[in-house]
């Protein structure tokens, strides 16, 4: 097998986490009231699964009802930011926990949950 070229490489599109069936209005609170994202329309031929999607900049997240939903707890979107700081301030007041993490060198970064548990990573380069 031959692996793809570099070349053919452009971008990440999105992530898709999941979420359990008939929360979009908790899925809004968070996404949208708190982290400050946008709801996007979603196609129509993808309205009816339920489900919502979001951006916010080059970030853009789609939230997918699972029947079985289980969060994420390992596998997980990383968002960059410009003020790690005040990202986690805002999270902090607003009932989140957030876990500091400098096991990366150059990178200041935390982890929190989202209303459905799954994990979220907010990194900051160093300048």
């Amino acid at each position: 097998m031959a692996p793809l070229s570099p070349e053919l490489w452009i971008e990440l599109d999105h992530v898709q986490l999941a979420m359990p069936l008939g929360a979009e209005d908790m899925a809004r609170q968070f996404y949208v009231g708190l982290l400050g994202m946008i709801e996007v329309p979603k196609p129509a031929a993808l309205a009816g699964r339920g489900g919502i999607w979001l951006r916010t900049g080059k970030v853009e997240l789609h939230l997918g009802v699972e029947v079985d939903f289980r969060p994420a707890r390992k596998a997980h979107p990383a968002i960059a930011v410009r003020d790690l700081v005040a990202v986690a301030q805002e999270l902090t007041q607003n009932g989140v926990k957030v876990i500091w993490d400098d096991s990366i060198p150059g990178r200041g970064r935390f982890h929190a949950n989202d209303c459905f548990g799954n994990r979220l990573e907010f990194v900051q380069f160093a300048a």
